[in-house]
């Protein structure tokens, strides 16, 4: 099967948009509590590197025709309800056009409102992006819960 994924390089592609948002929602919701941590900004990289750095890497840029980059993406630093929609609900933002990228982005509705914020808010102000940090309230707002 490994043969066959590294010569058939549209079939390693699909093969990754299936299996790796699978594998990343069942760590998520695996029940075990994190460990408590020092700062939201510490928080947020730790929920990137267990909820996304599978489909967007270590460094933020994705994989081309696959998992679409979070440097410098318009998505990531526009507007903040555009971005939350996208993540938590999987609204796709009308600044990413439907079909670009062969995979799906998973929905993060389970994080709760802090953790959410968290997240975005290390995305927002890393892989040389420098947008304003993300509000517990955008969250609720967005996600229409207090």
């Amino acid at each position: 099967m490994v043969a066959r994924l590294t010569r058939r390089p549209w079939l390693r592609r699909m093969a990754l948009s299936l299996v790796v948002p699978l594998l990343g929602a069942l760590s998520a919701c695996s029940g075990a509590s994190p460990p408590p941590v020092a700062s939201v900004a510490t928080r947020g990289a730790q929920l990137y590197a267990t909820g996304c750095i599978a489909c967007h890497q270590a460094d933020g840029h994705g994989i081309e025709h696959v998992y679409p980059s979070l440097a410098g993406s318009p998505v990531v630093n526009g507007d903040v309800g555009e971005l939350a929609r996208w993540v938590i609900k999987g609204q796709r933002p009308s600044t990413l056009p439907a079909g670009r990228f062969s995979s799906v982005m998973p929905q993060y509705g389970w994080l709760n409102h802090d953790d959410a914020a968290a997240l975005l808010t290390h995305v927002r102000s890393s892989f040389g992006n420098q947008s304003a940090a993300v509000s517990r309230e955008d969250i609720a707002r967005v996600s229409g819960t207090p």
